[in-house]
């Protein structure tokens, strides 16, 4: 993996990307690069930094207008040639059953928790650098 991983976060509320960004720190655990996010406000702007390619984790925000989410991370995860994991934040705690039929490889509760976020966020990179090792 490079010395800085990038991840896309997607929500149309710009509150909610500040609150992704301020809950990941420059680095979310130790043993992980240091991360440069992209901020998605739109889908089409979604799919435009995946075709560009280079995101390294999405979080996409489950309750975000006007596709949410959990649409979206089904769409990429059909659409977009080895799609990057997917975070997603969602609303309720009941909600996980979506999270796992939009096929995102973690989930975590909106508002977000710096540490429970942190923690799902770092899993993802570290899996995606095994991956490409």
């Amino acid at each position: 993996m490079q010395p800085t991983a990038t991840v896309l976060v997607y929500s149309d509320d710009s509150n909610t990307r500040e609150q992704v960004r301020l809950a990941a720190g420059r680095r979310p655990a130790p043993d992980v690069p240091v991360v440069e996010f992209i901020e998605c406000a739109t889908p089409a702007a979604v799919l435009s930094e995946l075709d560009r390619g280079g995101v390294d984790v999405c979080v996409l925000d489950g309750e975000a207008v006007p596709m949410g989410g959990m649409g979206m991370c089904r769409q990429i995860k059909d659409e977009v040639f080895n799609c990057p994991p997917v975070l997603l934040l969602i609303g309720r705690p009941q909600d996980a059953w979506l999270a796992t039929w939009s096929r995102a490889e973690a989930a975590v509760t909106h508002p977000v928790d710096p540490v429970e976020f942190a923690a799902a966020l770092a899993s993802l990179l570290r899996d995606r650098k095994a991956l490409s090792a």
